[in-house]
C-alpha cells in the first residue's frame, strides 16, 4: 500500500508541471479614427412630418353616417371621406323649391297685371299712375324669384356638403370622429397630410436657437437608415417656444435623397461646422482617465498599449483629440477599465473602422445627444 500511494503522488505531481496555464485574452471592442474637419455643434431627434398637413371639417352641422377611410388610408383628390346624414337638409332644400314656386306664381300674376294695365293706359282707360304701381309690383316679385333661387341654389350646396371629399393627394393621418358623432360645422375629423415634399420637426433649447439658425451645415437622416446622411435645410424655426416642451419648433426639409423617409419616422437633424484643420474624434467610451490625465487604448498586434491624448473638447457623444493620435490607429471603445499595458485582446464582431464619408462621422452622435 506504501509503495502504491508513492506512486500516485508521483503520477499527480507529473500532471501538474506538464499543465499549461491559460492565457488571458480580453474581448474588447475598438474602431479604427480617422481625421475630420467636420465638427458636430449640436444634433436633435425628430419625426417625419409632411410639409403641408390639412384638418378637414365638414361645412355644415349634423349627424355622421358613413366613414369610408381609416387612418393611414392612400386618397386622391376628391375622393369621399366621410358623410351626413341629408335628411335634413334635403327637406330644407325641398321646402326651397316650394317657395320658389311660389315666387314664379306671383311673378307670373304681376306680369300679366303689367301687360294689361299697359294695353288699358295705351286706350286711355287706366292712369300713368296705376300702370307704374302694376310695373313696380312686377320687379318686387322677380326679385322675390331671384331670391328663392339663390336660396335653392343655396340649399342645394348645403346638401352637396354632407359628403365630405380630401381636397389634395395624401395620406389620412387621423381620423376624430366616428359614425354616430354629431358635429357642428367646422369641426375637424379628418387629418390630411399632402403627398410630396415632407419635413422633420425638432425641438431645439431656447439657448442654442440664435446659435443654431444660421447654420447651413444640416445634416439629416433617419433613425432605420442610420447609414443614409443627406443633406438638409433649416425652412421655418417658429418665434415662439412650444407651451409644453418650452423648446423652439425648427422645420428641417428632407431631400430626395431621402426616399425611404415615411411619415412618423424618427429622425435626427446635426448641424456641424468646418475646423480650419481636421481633428480626430473618438467616443466618450474610449478615454481612460487615471492620476489627471487623459489616454486611451491603441491596439496593435493583438495587444493594447496606453497613448496619452490631448482633449479638444466634446462633440455630440465624441471627443474632439487636439493630438496623441494619428488617423488610421485602432483604439478601444469599450472595455477600456479592465485593459493593462500588454494586455492581449480580441475584437468583438470583428468591428474596426467607422464609417469613412465626413458626412457620416458627422452625424454619427447618437440620440442621447439631443439635448447638447
Amino acid at each position: 500500500m506504501l509503495a502504491a500511494s508513492v506512486a500516485a503522488a508521483l503520477a499527480l505531481a507529473g500532471c501538474h508541471q506538464t499543465e499549461e496555464k491559460s492565457e488571458d485574452i480580453r474581448p474588447v471592442r475598438a474602431q479604427q479614427v480617422r481625421a475630420s474637419d467636420i465638427d458636430l455643434l449640436s444634433e436633435f431627434a425628430g419625426d417625419v412630418r409632411a410639409r403641408v398637413e390639412s384638418r378637414l371639417g365638414f361645412r355644415v352641422g349634423g349627424k355622421i353616417v358613413a366613414r369610408l377611410v381609416d387612418a393611414g388610408a392612400v386618397v386622391k383628390k376628391g375622393q369621399p371621406l366621410m358623410r351626413l346624414d341629408p335628411q335634413d337638409l334635403q327637406l330644407a332644400e325641398a321646402q326651397a323649391q316650394a317657395a320658389l314656386r311660389a315666387a314664379e306664381t306671383q311673378r307670373d300674376f304681376a306680369k300679366a297685371e303689367l301687360k294689361r294695365y299697359q294695353e288699358l293706359m295705351a286706350q286711355n282707360y287706366v292712369s300713368q299712375t296705376l300702370r307704374d304701381s302694376k310695373d313696380v309690383a312686377f320687379k318686387a316679385a322677380q326679385a322675390n324669384v331671384d331670391a328663392a333661387r339663390a336660396a335653392l341654389k343655396g340649399q342645394a350646396n348645403q346638401a352637396a356638403y354632407t359628403t365630405l371629399v380630401a381636397d389634395v393627394d395624401g395620406v389620412v393621418t387621423a381620423v376624430n370622429a366616428d359614425v354616430g358623432t354629431v358635429v357642428a360645422p367646422g369641426t375637424p375629423v379628418v387629418q390630411l397630410a399632402k403627398s410630396g415634399e415632407k419635413e422633420i420637426v425638432i425641438g431645439v433649447p431656447e439657448d442654442k436657437v440664435d446659435a443654431l439658425r444660421g447654420v447651413s451645415d444640416v445634416r439629416v437622416r433617419l433613425w432605420a437608415h442610420p447609414d443614409q446622411v443627406a443633406q438638409g435645410k433649416v425652412r421655418e424655426v417658429s418665434p415662439a417656444a412650444d407651451p409644453v416642451t418650452r423648446t423652439y419648433p425648427f422645420k428641417v426639409t428632407i431631400p430626395d435623397s431621402l426616399p425611404d423617409a415615411k411619415l412618423g419616422m424618427t429622425a435626427y437633424v446635426a448641424f456641424a461646422s468646418k475646423t480650419p484643420e481636421a481633428l480626430i474624434h473618438v467616443p466618450l467610451s474610449a478615454l481612460f482617465y487615471e492620476r489627471g490625465a487623459t489616454s486611451v487604448w491603441v491596439v496593435e498586434n493583438g495587444t493594447v498599449r496606453l497613448v496619452p491624448v490631448q482633449p479638444g473638447g466634446v462633440s455630440g457623444n465624441e471627443m474632439v483629440l487636439k493630438g496623441g493620435l494619428k488617423p488610421g490607429q485602432v483604439v478601444v471603445t469599450a472595455g477600456v477599465n479592465q485593459l493593462k499595458p500588454g494586455q492581449k485582446v480580441t475584437i468583438l464582431g470583428g468591428e474596426k473602422a467607422p464609417p469613412a464619408a465626413p458626412a457620416k462621422a458627422a452625424a454619427s452622435a447618437s440620440a442621447s445627444g439631443a439635448a447638447k
